[in-house]
């Protein structure tokens, strides 16, 4: 399984299956995978915190079941992601990364994620200033920056989230990922690499393209 605390010689590369094709998401998995995707990105909404609904617990179970090597990056965008760690810590969830603008005691939960043996991750929104960031960062092993408002793929990029990628990459150490999340293509990903983001999550540019191979080829060189 990959260590994501391990600095990467080149970007990673997270295949997010919220643009797969849920009625044959184990093939659609395995076949980024075995195209070089070095993760996969596992986007979980209430349709509270943001204005969709995704999958649970299950898709994890049946993921880590059908690949028992790949590291899952579970990003949820609820309301209450406390309710949420020992499920899917259960279910098989490598990284726990919850938002920093959820009302919750952050500390608190990522110790407790942390105490589960889940990789912790705190993400902010285009909006959030990153200073709230600070008190959390040494103990984080990945931070995620989206760059487009959560709730749906094959948005448009936002550019201003690149001043954030580089406030935040001076501040972490080499043990903890920087991750983008939103609008990555050929023509974005070299300025979220620039900006110091090691971890590129793509979804409908992987899993619409005709060649996804040279999709994540692309996006491995940054």
């Amino acid at each position: 399984m990959l260590d994501i605390n391990a600095s990467p010689e080149h970007p990673l590369v997270a295949a997010s299956i919220l643009s797969a094709d849920f009625g044959r998401i184990a093939e659609e998995c395995r076949d980024v995978l075995d195209q070089g995707a070095d993760l996969l990105h596992v986007d979980i909404m209430d349709g509270h915190f943001v204005p969709n609904l995704t999958m649970g617990q299950n898709m994890i179970r049946d993921l880590r079941r059908h690949f028992p090597d790949a590291f899952l990056d579970v990003h949820l965008m609820v309301e209450q992601p406390d309710d949420y760690v020992d499920s899917f810590a259960d279910a098989g969830a490598s990284l726990f990364s919850f938002h920093l603008e959820a009302e919750v005691n952050h500390a608190a939960l990522l110790e407790r994620v942390r105490d589960r043996g889940l990789k912790a991750g705190l993400v902010i929104n285009p909006p959030t200033p990153p200073d709230g960031l600070e008190p959390f960062l040494d103990g984080l092993d990945l931070v995620l920056v989206m760059s487009v408002n959560p709730g749906r793929s094959g948005q448009a990029f936002i550019t201003d989230v690149l001043d954030k990628a580089r406030w935040i990459a001076e501040r972490i150490g080499p043990r903890t990922r920087l991750e983008m999340d939103g609008g990555l293509n050929g023509d974005t990903s070299p300025q979220a690499v620039a900006a110091g983001v090691d971890v590129l999550v793509t979804a409908s540019a992987l899993f619409g393209a005709d060649d996804r191979k040279a999709v994540i080829d692309a996006l491995h060189r940054g």
